[in-house]
C-alpha cells in the first residue's frame, strides 16, 4: 500500500470518521486537534435517508447513536410572554436520527482511539510537500513526515489556509451569526423546544439528554464582524448587545451564558471551492464544502465523504492522485445538493424586520394545514440520498 501514513487535522466528526475507515483499509492515521480534549456540547445534528444511515451501520455505531438520540418532538414558536403562536413538526428539522454533536464526537472517538494516534492541544503551522511526502510543523510537537495530509478542521480550516490560500477566497458569509451553549432546563421542556423570533434575531431553547439539561441557541443577522474566534468574552459581549431586552427568556439565558463551559459562537457560512485537493493534501467535510450549520446536512455529508475518501484511497492502493480525483468526482454533485439546502435558510431563520418575522410566524401557524406541508422534509431527504455508495471492502478487521 502506498502512502500509508496519513495526518488528519480535526477531531470533531469528519476526522475520526476518516480515521476509522483508513484503519479498516490498512492505513495508519494520526489526528491532530487544537482543543485540549474532545469538545463536548454543540447543537443537535441530523441524519437522513439510507446513505447516511448505511455509513453509520457499516461503521457499527448506529446502535450506539440510537441509544443517545435526542427524541426531540415538535418545536414551538412563542411570543414574548412564552405563549405558543406556531408549531413545527419534528420531521421538518430532525431527520431520521438526531443526536447531540458532542455525543456523536465521543462515539466516533471511542471507535477509533485504539488504532489512531491522537495529538490533542496542538495544531499544524506549516506544510512542506515534496515528491515523497509532506513535512508538517506543529505549534508544540516536533516536525514530522506524513505521506498525506487531510484537512477535516471545519469552516475556518487551517489546513485549507496553508495549502490553498486565505479563508476569504472560499468562505461565503450568509449574513448570520450563531451561538449555542448548555444551560439548565428551567422551563421543564420535555423533549421539545421553544423559539422566539423578532426582526433579525431568534432565541431558542430545547431540552437535551433526557430533559436533564437544555441547549440555548441564538441567531442574529449581521455582516461579517472583526472578531477573534478565541476571544470568548468579546463574543459574549456582542451576543448580549444584540439580545439584551429582546423579550421572552433572552435575558435569563444571557445570564446563564457567562457560566457555560461549552459556549460556542461563530458566523454561519458556506465553503465553495473549485477543487478540494492539491498535491498530497485533501479537504473533507466542512473544510471542503460546508453547507452551513443551518442546512441540517453537515454531519451526514462529512461521514459520507470520509467513507468515500478512504475507500477511494484503498481502491487506488494508496495512489493519492488517482484516489483524490475519484473522491472529488464521486462527491461533488452530492455536496452541491447538500449546499442547496443551506441557501436561503438564513433569511428564513432571521428575517430582517419585525413585520417579516410576524408574517413568517403566521405562515408557520397555518403550514400544518397546507398542501405540500412535508415538501421541505422530502427535499432534504432527496438531497441526503442523492449518492450511490460503492462497497470498497476492507483489509483490516477493525
Amino acid at each position: 500500500m502506498k502512502n500509508n501514513s496519513v495526518l488528519i487535522s480535526g477531531a470533531s466528526v469528519a476526522g475520526p470518521a476518516l480515521a476509522y475507515w483508513l484503519h479498516r483499509h490498512g492505513f495508519a492515521p494520526t489526528i491532530v486537534e487544537r482543543a485540549p480534549a474532545l469538545r463536548d456540547g454543540g447543537y443537535a445534528v441530523d441524519f437522513r435517508g439510507e446513505a447516511h444511515l448505511s455509513v453509520l451501520r457499516r461503521m457499527g455505531i448506529l446502535a450506539d447513536l440510537e441509544r443517545v438520540r435526542t427524541g426531540t418532538g415538535s418545536m414551538s414558536y412563542v411570543n414574548s410572554a412564552g405563549k405558543p403562536v406556531a408549531e413545527l413538526p419534528a420531521d421538518l428539522f430532525a431527520g431520521d436520527l438526531e443526536v447531540l454533536r458532542g455525543d456523536l464526537s465521543r462515539i466516533l472517538y471511542d471507535a477509533t482511539e485504539q488504532h489512531t494516534e491522537y495529538l490533542f492541544g496542538d495544531s499544524v503551522t506549516s506544510l512542506h510537500e515534496d515528491a515523497d511526502g509532506v513535512t508538517v510543523t506543529f505549534e508544540r510537537a516536533a516536525p514530522r513526515r506524513f505521506d498525506l495530509v487531510i484537512g477535516a478542521d471545519g469552516l475556518h480550516s487551517t489546513t485549507r489556509r496553508l495549502a490553498f490560500g486565505p479563508e476569504e477566497r472560499f468562505v461565503k458569509h450568509l449574513g448570520v451569526y450563531c451561538a449555542i451553549f448548555t444551560t439548565d432546563n428551567h422551563l421543564g421542556l420535555d423533549r421539545t423546544g421553544h423559539a422566539h423570533r423578532t426582526g433579525g434575531r431568534l432565541a431558542a431553547m430545547y431540552s437535551a439528554r433526557d430533559n436533564t439539561e437544555a441547549k440555548a441557541v441564538f441567531y442574529f443577522a449581521s455582516p461579517l464582524l472583526d472578531l477573534d474566534r478565541r476571544d470568548v468574552p468579546r463574543q459574549q459581549a456582542v451576543l448580549a448587545e444584540h439580545f439584551a431586552g429582546s423579550g421572552w427568556e433572552s435575558d435569563r439565558l444571557l445570564d446563564a451564558m457567562r457560566h457555560a463551559t461549552d459556549f460556542y459562537f461563530d458566523s454561519v457560512g458556506q465553503v465553495r471551492m473549485d477543487s478540494w485537493t492539491r498535491g498530497r493534501v485533501a479537504l473533507l467535510g466542512d473544510a471542503a464544502c460546508c453547507p452551513s450549520s443551518l442546512s441540517g446536512m453537515g454531519s451526514g455529508l462529512a461521514l459520507v465523504g470520509a467513507y468515500v475518501l478512504a475507500g477511494e484511497l484503498a481502491a487506488a492502493h494508496g495512489d493519492h492522485r488517482v484516489a483524490f480525483a475519484r473522491y472529488e468526482r464521486e462527491m461533488r454533485a452530492y455536496a452541491e445538493g447538500c449546499q442547496k439546502m443551506g441557501d436561503g435558510v438564513a433569511r428564513l431563520m432571521v428575517p430582517g424586520s419585525r413585520t417579516a418575522a410576524a408574517l413568517l410566524n403566521r405562515y408557520y401557524r397555518v403550514m400544518p394545514y397546507l398542501p405540500g406541508k412535508n415538501m421541505a422534509a422530502k427535499i432534504a431527504r432527496k438531497a441526503a440520498e442523492n449518492i450511490t455508495l460503492r462497497d470498497y471492502g476492507t483489509v483490516a478487521a477493525g
